[in-house]
């Protein structure tokens, strides 16, 4: 009898809660599915608002915003279906501060991106050289930046450890100067080669006549007379200058009998008659 009663009164319990909540439930899990689609709506509207936008800066924007609307949307239905949104927010903020302490690092690194697209030290596409590494910046995403390498590996920067460190921007002025030294001997003619070094540099199409091309002595070294070449081209042209000059000075020299000096022994043996 008692187990028919207690069953009667869990029964009466259930169809109570069910009528009491069951319509909040549904109508919590109906505005969650269409809140979701509503936020995907916003980050496409965003994605095409933001479309002329610096690529650095549009993913980095539609991430920030999604996640926002996201946690409103999951406070907004706890609170339809009867949780205290008040005592909902305070646990929240208390698990977001554990959560925060033990992930100093990340948020680090989330600050520093934040530095990176406010003072822009680089964009998408830019040539740097930061924390070691040289590369074309691949992607800037909310805690790391992409590099692409010459070799085409792909490196993986921090950006707490990019925004603290010194950057490197090859690419952020239109006109790059390309500097290269070059020793001849001493029993070579300076003014020679310095012409031959003009004419070389300037047969490049590449190079700019303004600025000029500065070409000097630059010191006097054991073995050689050492001369500076500084020719100006613009920035997408730095290697192809660069190549050029050390190719053609070389065969040029070779042409006009201009010594190119390297490091020598000379050993002299002795004999010793006992």
């Amino acid at each position: 009898m008692d187990l028919v009663v207690l069953s009667e009164t869990a029964t009466k319990k259930a169809i109570e809660l069910g009528i009491n909540y069951g319509p909040k439930l549904i109508l919590a899990v109906i505005t969650l599915i269409i809140g979701l689609k509503i936020v995907n709506a916003i980050n496409s509207m965003m994605g095409k608002a933001l479309k002329g936008m610096d690529d650095s800066l549009r993913p980095f924007l539609i991430g920030l915003v999604s996640t926002l609307l996201k946690v409103v949307l999951i406070i907004a239905v706890a609170g339809m279906v009867g949780i205290e949104t008040t005592s909902f927010v305070a646990v929240l903020g208390a698990a977001g501060l554990a959560v925060g302490m033990a992930l100093q690092g990340s948020l680090g690194n989330f600050a520093g991106s934040v530095l990176i697209l406010i003072f822009r030290p680089f964009k998408v596409g830019d040539l740097i050289n930061a924390q070691g590494q040289l590369g074309v910046v691949k992607e800037i995403s909310i805690f790391c930046t992409l590099l692409n390498t010459g070799d085409n590996r792909t490196i993986i920067i921090p950006n707490g450890a990019l925004a603290g460190g010194t950057i490197e921007n090859l690419s952020s002025e239109a006109l790059r100067r390309v500097d290269m030294e070059f020793g001849i001997g001493y029993g070579d003619s300076i003014d020679e080669a310095k012409q031959i070094i003009s004419d070389t540099i300037y047969s490049c199409d590449k190079v700019l006549k303004d600025p000029a091309c500065d070409i000097f002595v630059s010191g006097h070294g054991d073995s050689a007379v050492m001369i500076k070449v500084r020719p100006w081209c613009k920035k997408e042209y730095y290697w192809d200058v660069y190549i050029h000059a050390h190719e053609q000075i070389k065969k040029n020299f070779d042409a006009n009998k201009i010594s190119i000096p390297f490091p020598q022994r000379d050993i002299h043996v002795h004999q010793v008659n006992s």
